[in-house]
């Protein structure tokens, strides 16, 4: 009984480290081609990943600054509304939650000299921050 559940246990594990990897592994990639007979223009998309570091990222704005190596020059990623920010358990949380200096893998696709975020997976749980407000309210009786 004790092997049965071993048994499920580990393969349960191996899959799960089996489907990581796919999800961490994705590649994208857009081919466009034109059927000559009928004219039919057919786009495929694919998706890149890179690790490295956000370097700077201004609310209201339409990219940020992604550097991937140390020593290398950080990129311009362009980000779009559909673009999802998600902790490294793969809860989504707000673009607020970008700091700079901050770990991260990017999914992305090159558009024209654009390259648009799909996806970005923080390497920390995003930080709570919570903000008070105290007003005081002073009363002079004569």
């Amino acid at each position: 009984m004790k092997q049965i559940r071993l048994t499920k246990i580990l393969a349960a594990s191996l899959l799960c480290a089996a489907s990581l990897g796919v999800a961490l592994a994705q590649t994208t990639t857009t081919t466009t081609t034109t059927d000559p007979v009928t004219g039919t223009t057919t786009t495929q998309q694919t998706t890149t990943s890179t690790a490295g570091n956000i370097v700077t990222y201004t609310p209201n704005s339409d990219y940020f600054m992604f550097r991937t190596a140390s020593g290398a020059a950080p990129v311009r990623y362009y980000y779009t509304k559909d673009t999802t920010v998600v902790d490294p358990e793969g809860r989504v949380v707000t673009w607020s939650a970008i700091r700079p200096d901050m770990a991260a893998t990017v999914y992305y696709s090159t558009v024209g000299d654009r390259v648009v975020v799909r996806k970005v997976v923080l390497a920390q749980p995003a930080a709570v921050i919570k903000q008070e407000e105290t007003t005081t309210t002073t009363t002079t009786r004569p």
